[in-house]
């Protein structure tokens, strides 16, 4: 063999070795990966049973100090958190100090303040855990209980990145009406035996009030963000335009995401691949009510997509609106976390896990069966959804790599 032909010869093997070694460590990177996801999804699975018991353990700090600590930019509580169930215990049972209105919005919540400090909203029952919401994907009532079955759910799905929730039962007469400001007490009233109040907001009225039975009313408190993360708001860029006979681009153009792709903070950043699960999370619990949401302020972007006020949801156990899955089936990739965790929960896993991560609720059972059953089944159109972005585009365009390192105090 000539010089040349041998040199020739050599460079071609050179060649190989080395995309056999670069093909082999991404191999090694990808199943370190699949491993560190699979080692996430059991721990999350073997933290999901709370006890709510007042103890805390190793610290002088109060319930409100250590939740207040564990927020950071990219979520909310951390994944290891063994003091969650002390801090939702305190939620459900500390003194209530003083009762008002709700912040602004368009449906009934009213804004406690518990012994320590700790501001809560509470949102009412409305609905019994059977009853269904017929008309749009985002009519009716606020669900109380759906705020505590979505929290349980970001669990779940290892985003982290939802406010605590936890049922309470009130008294309205003994623990409302003493601390409440005139502006809540003026709206109270009597219907029949029952203790009514309406509140203030967008849609609040006198004809639609909130009644306990008797006194006691059942509801759900949410633990309000540390006042050091202020949030900004934005427009959903898949937001509805609430109008009767006009659609969004979103709606009708098939290429949109490509356009959302050259703006700003979804030109770069992880705020896309949030929007993306955040799709995932509202189209499970039938969410279609997302037209803004909240980042934390002065985040160029880098803020995680706050799953905040998630009360629209598990409606109607009855109806999959697909179209709050348009990010996804419109963009077609996803994180390959998230790919891994709703393939870990496949075959009764989901329905498994949303119970036992429910159980110690005040307020369980959170969800109906039909509602569970849907759960279930919109998985397994997520899951579908993907497989066929994969089959047009392949799974390396398709599954991203985006891993956050968290920090915290």
């Amino acid at each position: 063999m000539k010089l040349k032909q041998r040199v020739v010869v050599l460079a071609l093997l050179l060649v190989i070795l080395v995309l056999t070694k670069l093909l082999l460590l991404d191999r090694l990177e990808t199943s370190a990966a699949q491993r560190q996801d699979q080692l996430s999804f059991q721990r999350m699975m073997s933290s999901l049973r709370l006890t709510l018991d007042s103890r805390l353990e190793h610290t002088l700090q109060s319930p409100w100090e250590i939740a207040s600590q564990w927020v950071v930019p990219r979520e909310v509580y951390p994944e290891d958190s063994p003091e969650m169930g002390a801090v939702l215990h305190s939620m459900a049972i500390k003194k209530i100090v003083r009762a008002d209105v709700g912040y602004k919005g368009t449906q009934l919540k009213a804004l406690l303040v518990l012994e320590g400090g700790q501001k809560v909203v509470f949102k009412p029952k409305r609905y019994s855990r059977d009853y269904i919401v017929e008309g749009e994907p985002y009519a009716g009532y606020d669900r109380h209980n759906a705020e505590v079955a979505a929290f349980h759910l970001d669990r779940i799905l290892g985003f982290r990145r939802a406010p605590l929730v936890v049922g309470r039962y009130v008294n309205l007469i003994t623990e409302i009406k003493p601390v409440a400001t005139e502006q809540l007490l003026s709206t109270f009233l009597k219907q029949g035996n029952n203790t009514c109040f309406y509140g203030k907001c967008y849609y609040c009225r006198e004809t639609e009030p909130a009644c306990a039975e008797q006194e006691m009313m059942e509801g759900t408190v949410t633990l309000w963000l540390p006042d050091v993360w202020p949030l900004q708001k934005h427009r959903h860029p898949w937001g509805r335009t609430y109008r009767e006979g006009k659609l969004a681009r979103w709606e009708y153009d098939e290429s949109y995401c490509d356009a959302v792709k050259k703006t700003s903070p979804y030109d770069s950043g992880p705020r896309l691949l949030d929007v993306i699960d955040t799709a995932v999370f509202d189209f499970l619990i039938g969410n279609a009510d997302r037209h803004h949401y909240e980042s934390f302020q002065d985040d160029e972007g880098g803020s995680m997509l706050i799953l905040l006020d998630n009360a629209k949801s598990f409606g109607n156990p009855l109806v999959d609106e697909r179209s709050i899955l348009a990010p996804l089936y419109q963009c077609c990739i996803i994180r390959v976390s998230t790919w891994n965790r709703l393939s870990h929960l496949k075959h009764g896993t989901l329905r498994s896990a949303l119970l036992t991560a429910t159980a110690h609720d005040p307020i369980y059972p959170v969800l109906s069966k039909t509602h569970l059953d849907a759960l279930e089944r919109r998985l397994q159109s997520i899951l579908a959804t993907v497989q066929q972005c994969i089959g047009q585009f392949g799974a390396d365009v398709v599954m991203v790599e985006d891993r956050m390192t968290f920090t915290h105090m």
